[in-house]
């Protein structure tokens, strides 16, 4: 039998309380699969954000995420997560930008986002107005591009390494360590020339007149 949790509390209603409150700051309110979701205007952020956590008690800023949509004119959705430690119910707030449009800090709200927008600045490259200490913080200050951008190349740009012969750690260019493998699809049982690992130990009997293992007995001791 599984523990008893708390439910989270129904969404019946949130969604009108949320465009009463916000106004012309919501753009688009939204429920699916159980989650509310706001979107909201970008430069109208920190006082819709100042809204939902004091008139409509979503205390707590639980995260920051970042979502590219390469195709998009306005390719980056920033996507703030909230919790309602009094009504037991959390939402989501989206906000949508570019790679040189700025998203306004919420950091005067939530001092904790000063390091979620530095996660989110560091691997998609999204600036934040406000942000009093906006660096990288995931990958090292030299690292070059942004890893979740969708055209980001899988292999990166360099790697970084600790260099046994100058005792310190180096960056270096990307190099595939190995190379590509040949494979011979000879299926084994139509005569293939190589011996698979393990057919050493499958040895020829041996010749007549081999000379028998002596037994045990007959071991000279």
């Amino acid at each position: 039998m599984s523990a008893p949790h708390p439910k989270y509390a129904s969404n019946d209603g949130v969604i009108e309380a949320a465009r009463a409150a916000l106004g012309d700051r919501l753009i688009d309110a939204s429920e699916a699969v159980g989650e509310v979701r706001l979107d909201v205007k970008r430069e109208a952020l920190p006082e819709a954000m100042r809204i939902l956590r004091d008139e409509l008690s979503y205390q707590q800023l639980m995260e920051i995420a970042g979502v590219d949509y390469p195709e998009r004119p306005e390719r980056f959705e920033i996507v703030y997560m909230l919790l309602s430690l009094t009504k037991n119910h959390r939402l989501r707030v989206h906000v949508s930008t570019d790679e040189t449009l700025p998203v306004p800090s919420v950091t005067g709200l939530w001092p904790v986002a000063g390091w979620l927008e530095r996660e989110v600045y560091d691997m998609y490259g999204v600036l934040f107005d406000g942000n009093p200490d906006l660096r990288r913080i995931l990958t090292d200050y030299g690292f070059r591009g942004h890893p979740q951008r969708k055209d980001f190349p899988l292999t990166g740009f360099v790697e970084l390494r600790y260099s046994e012969e100058e005792k310190r750690v180096v960056y270096s260019p990307v190099k595939l360590a190995q190379d590509f493998r040949t494979f011979d699809f000879t299926s084994p049982w139509e005569g293939a020339e190589y011996v698979l690992p393990g057919d050493e130990k499958a040895k020829v009997p041996e010749d007549r007149g081999a000379p028998t293992p002596l037994k045990a007995d007959e071991v000279k001791k």
